[in-house]
């Protein structure tokens, strides 16, 4: 079972030219990788990665470029790019209070570990998901419950356990 420890706040991250800088000032929810076939053109890679926030915890610079599109469930879909060099900072879907900063973006990545997979019917061959790892063939039917709490259980710090006083 897999353990992570969340930086202290804020995370910081940016584009690749470093036109746009962001901070993310709340607690990620959950950190998911997409292997939708949307991800895997805009990164170029097998998949994206998905570190989920409240949108009004984003502290973003100006200059952000949005691009909207319907996704397959007829929802627009919001992505929000740095015009210069193209990176991708964050989406989702119009009106929603939660947002999916990329987070390859982030200044450090050192502590990512998904709690899990979404869109698993179009990843790539070569992409092997573990055994007993959660995984859906598209969107979560339960709203990305499991994952966020695998994401929980994998975040909180153990406590050391009372004793009692001599």
């Amino acid at each position: 079972m897999h353990q992570t420890i969340v930086p202290p706040l804020p995370l910081s991250g940016g584009c690749q030219c470093g036109r746009i800088r962001y901070k993310m000032l709340g607690a990620p929810l959950v950190f998911y990788l997409c292997h939708c076939t949307e991800c895997q053109r805009h990164t170029s890679s097998a998949f994206g990665e998905s570190l989920r926030f409240r949108r009004d915890d984003l502290d973003v610079g100006p200059g952000l470029r949005c691009i909207r599109r319907q996704s397959e469930s007829g929802r627009e879909r919001e992505g929000w790019f740095c015009p210069e060099c193209g990176v991708r900072i964050w989406h989702g879907t119009s009106g929603s209070a939660e947002i999916n900063i990329k987070a390859g973006t982030l200044d450090d990545t050192s502590w990512l570990i998904p709690a899990g997979h979404i869109w698993t019917r179009s990843k790539q061959p070569f992409v092997v998901i573990p055994a007993g790892e959660i995984h859906y063939e598209t969107q979560p039917a339960d709203g990305y419950a499991a994952l966020r709490q695998e994401w929980d259980r994998m975040t909180s710090v153990p406590r050391p356990a009372a004793t009692a006083p001599d």
